[in-house]
């Protein structure tokens, strides 16, 4: 979980260690975009493309797919990483979850990555707070290594 911020013009900052991965990728452009209103996700198009998959073919919930598709092309945008490690986030992601002023959090997780703002990682960071030894053991014995 690394902190950071965007620029006047809405580029993310991305830490070291993403700029290498990001640059290392052979097909250099990502999908930002965010499925829940709440979190922004940077896909490598790799991923995305999974996801349009399973866009295509995921026939259980139409409701679920629908409001799912929706949010993330209503919200989305393809982007690239700049040569100074910036990745430009749609205006209008910017503005729905929050992101344009104050400090950001990334992380990698499950191939893509997510931005929280700072309300939302505090939230989150309460949740985990809640945390007892009993859920840590569970998790132990699902096969967490602690």
């Amino acid at each position: 979980m690394y902190p950071t911020r965007l620029d006047d013009k809405g580029r993310l900052k991305l830490p070291a260690g993403f700029q290498t991965f990001f640059a290392a990728l052979r097909e250099k452009t990502l999908f930002v975009t965010s499925m829940d209103r709440k979190v922004a996700l940077i896909y490598p198009m790799a991923i995305w493309r999974e996801n349009e998959k399973f866009f295509e073919t995921y026939k259980d919930d139409p409701r679920l797919l629908r409001g799912l598709s929706f949010n993330a092309y209503d919200l989305g945008a393809e982007s690239e990483m700049d040569g100074q490690g910036r990745i430009l986030l749609p205006p209008e992601l910017r503005r729905e979850l929050g992101l344009e002023s104050g400090t950001l959090r990334i992380c990698a997780h499950k191939g893509k990555f997510e931005v929280l703002s700072e309300k939302l990682y505090a939230e989150r960071k309460q949740a985990a707070a809640q945390l007892t030894e009993a859920d840590i053991l569970k998790a132990e014995s699902a096969g967490l290594n602690l």
